[in-house]
């Protein structure tokens, strides 16, 4: 399975529909497992069709890693390719990140329904706000 974001990429880009599907299908099942006991209100982001769960961890080195997990296989793929941007990365360049222009190449507005595409803003907040809160910003 590829590591980094541009691998990814480049992989998606020459599938068809149905293949895009399965990669990101493979991305989630790939995420590191979230313990049960994270998945709350708290760590739960607002607005997203599916139930998706996103937590910070301790950081290391002013390094943000975050676990993250959703009831729904596709969902949870398009949220560990939201992870790829800014996994491992410190605080404040993660709240800084241009995480909407690193996944526009993979146009998942008119690849994917409106549906399981919705959250991904929220996603994207929750991960922003969260890192700016660690970087006292």
């Amino acid at each position: 399975m590829s590591t980094t974001l541009d691998a990814v990429r480049d992989e998606y880009e020459f599938l068809d529909a149905d293949d895009r599907y399965r990669l990101l299908i493979d991305l989630g099942r790939a995420l590191e497992p979230m313990p049960e006991a994270l998945k709350t209100d708290a760590t739960l982001v607002r607005g997203c069709s599916a139930s998706v769960w996103v937590y910070p961890t301790q950081p290391v080195d002013g390094r943000l890693h975050f676990v993250a997990d959703s009831n729904a296989a596709i969902t949870k793929g398009i949220i560990a390719l939201v992870l790829k941007t800014v996994q491992d990365r410190p605080a404040a360049e993660i709240a800084a990140a241009d995480i909407e222009g690193a996944l526009a190449p993979f146009d998942l507005k008119n690849q994917l329904s409106s549906n399981r595409t919705q959250g991904i803003p929220n996603m994207i907040a929750l991960i922003r706000d969260t890192a700016a809160r660690y970087a006292g910003v």
